[in-house]
């Protein structure tokens, strides 16, 4: 793994008889897009409490570039949160430029990082607007821009895409993109798997206050595959009579065949003996599972064979 960026180190947090975090321990690369998944109650909204300074750990230290998080400057973590926290009865310009104060921004420098932003995210007409008249969606991108305008080197991002419609998603999704082309790191929490898996270099899974699953989104799914191949040959194959041993059919549907096989040798062997019978390979792809299947099978207690603890 490469330079962290945020060290989380043993973070213990607990309400009464309730422990919402129990020892708590991981790493954020430097420039990576992270993301901190767990079901409903797992700890992550503490978790995040803690690293923006809103609350404090019981236990252990969170560190972002080697400076505790309970001594850095204002500004320094940009925080998204899921729910908004926007005035309604102000308008969208004056908002704005009220955080961008307290973000320790110029007069100067807010109103020309507002009027970036509000262009580049197709809001421009509604400077004036207050935030009451706007659509949950619309509301979304302002926070957005009220979290970022002032370039913080760290950005966190609660369901940064609640509310928004497909266009505006993607509109956000690179925007988020962007800025991690370059320098920004962003810690990126959401039930969506499917955004995670597009977006997300690395993640950890927080379920019941620990950290139970932690790696790189694409070793991720190979520590969890099933040995899965779908197989497209040139001309149906029925019947199979003479199936190789080691080879299991799950599925087929005339030319394309689903199977199971723990060994890419006897694959080929499979695929070598209906070559050998004039009908063509036109297409062979390995079937991971998606982060939603390794979510689900992690949170209901199911473990890999030989798969490392989260460390």
């Amino acid at each position: 793994m490469s330079e962290s960026i945020l060290s989380i180190k043993n973070v213990t947090k607990v309400y009464g008889d309730y422990t919402a975090l129990n020892d708590v321990s991981f790493e954020v690369p430097k420039g990576s897009v992270f993301g901190l998944l767990g079901p409903n109650g797992a700890g992550k909204t503490s978790l995040i409490r803690i690293i923006t300074n809103i609350t404090q750990a019981d236990k252990g230290s969170i560190m972002l570039n080697g400076v505790n998080t309970k001594d850095l400057q204002r500004g320094t973590i940009g925080y998204m949160p899921e729910e908004r926290g926007l005035y309604k009865k102000m308008k969208i310009s004056e908002q704005l430029e009220y955080f961008a104060a307290l973000r320790g921004l110029t007069k100067k420098e807010g109103k020309e990082r507002i009027g970036y932003w509000l262009d580049k995210m197709n809001i421009s007409d509604w400077a004036y607007k207050k935030v009451e008249e706007l659509s949950k969606g619309m509301q979304q991108k302002i926070q957005f821009i009220a979290t970022v305008m002032h370039n913080p080197s760290f950005l966190i991002l609660d369901e940064p895409f609640s509310g928004l419609d497909p266009v505006n998603t993607e509109l956000l999704k690179e925007e988020i993109l962007n800025l991690n082309r370059q320098g920004t790191t962003l810690m990126f929490s959401t039930h969506r798997m499917e955004q995670v898996e597009e977006i997300c270099d690395r993640i950890v899974l927080i379920s019941k206050g620990e950290n139970v699953l932690e790696n790189e989104v694409s070793t991720m799914k190979q520590l969890w595959k099933d040995d899965l191949f779908h197989v497209i040959f040139e001309r149906m194959i029925d019947p199979i009579s003479d199936l190789i041993e080691g080879i299991e059919i799950t599925n087929q549907k005339e030319n394309e065949i689903w199977l199971k096989t723990p060994s890419l040798s006897i694959l080929n062997q499979f695929i070598t003996q209906q070559v050998s019978k004039n009908n063509m390979l036109m297409g062979m792809q390995e079937i991971l599972p998606s982060l939603n299947e390794i979510f689900i099978k992690t949170v209901s207690g199911q473990r890999r064979k030989n798969m490392p603890e989260a460390s």
